[in-house]
């Protein structure tokens, strides 16, 4: 079984991954753990021309042992690569999906 220090590391170990893969050099991807209260984020940082770049790309929080995804802007989907480590999907819950749905999803309602 899991712990949520195991949990932690998968999450940091996901979204650390994640910076590497920006391909425009004027955008910067930086993450930010809260390893205290358990929210880390993945966010991007920049300009394209005068367009400003700006947004959380991916923000997860462990809230009473559960990983709650907040936000995922990942093609694969940071739930799918979560239990592909291991982590059992009734330990996952898909916050951005509206509650009366999650049911639906296969992965933890609340």
């Amino acid at each position: 079984m899991a712990t949520v220090d195991q949990y932690r590391e998968h999450i940091k170990n996901l979204l650390t991954a994640r910076v590497k893969l920006v391909w425009d050099k004027r955008i910067q991807a930086q993450t930010i753990f809260d390893t205290q209260g358990d929210h880390y984020l993945l966010i991007y940082v920049g300009w394209r021309e005068s367009n400003r770049i700006y947004g959380t790309v991916s923000h997860i929080d462990i809230i009473d042992g559960k990983i709650w995804i907040q936000q995922d802007g990942t093609e694969v989907g940071i739930a799918n690569e979560l239990v592909e480590l291991g982590v059992p999907k009734h330990d996952i819950v898909l916050g951005f999906d509206p509650p009366k749905f999650r049911d639906c999803t296969g992965f933890a309602v609340g």
